[in-house]
């Protein structure tokens, strides 16, 4: 079974080449860590992201693994160079099927 959530990213629509660019991208996701319990004491299953990466036109330029202890929708941020005009893909894979993906173009000049 695959399970889907909803995806926000934040990436400067152009930058001048060689300039440092920040993003962010946050994905929706109540990240059950598989520690707690319902009241009627049955364990909750484990139901996180596992990673996310940045691609950017093809060429992987961020990696995060994340474990039980990261808190629901995980914000990252991070940055990266504007060397051209393209397309960063963010992907999410977590427990279940879980995937979201998402992408954004940039213009560099």
């Amino acid at each position: 079974m695959s399970k889907t959530s909803r995806t926000q990213v934040t990436v400067p629509a152009t930058a001048k080449k060689g300039s440092i660019i920040e993003i962010r991208a946050i994905a929706q996701h109540d990240m059950e860590s598989g520690f707690r319990y319902t009241e009627s004491g049955k364990l909750i299953p484990r139901d996180i992201i596992r990673t996310f990466t940045c691609s950017y036109n093809d060429v992987e330029v961020f990696k995060a693994d994340f474990y039980p202890g990261i808190g629901a929708n995980p914000l990252i941020i991070f940055t990266t160079i504007a060397t051209e005009s393209g397309v960063l893909e963010f992907k999410w894979l977590g427990d279940d099927g879980y995937e979201a993906v998402h992408q954004a173009r940039i213009t560099v000049s």
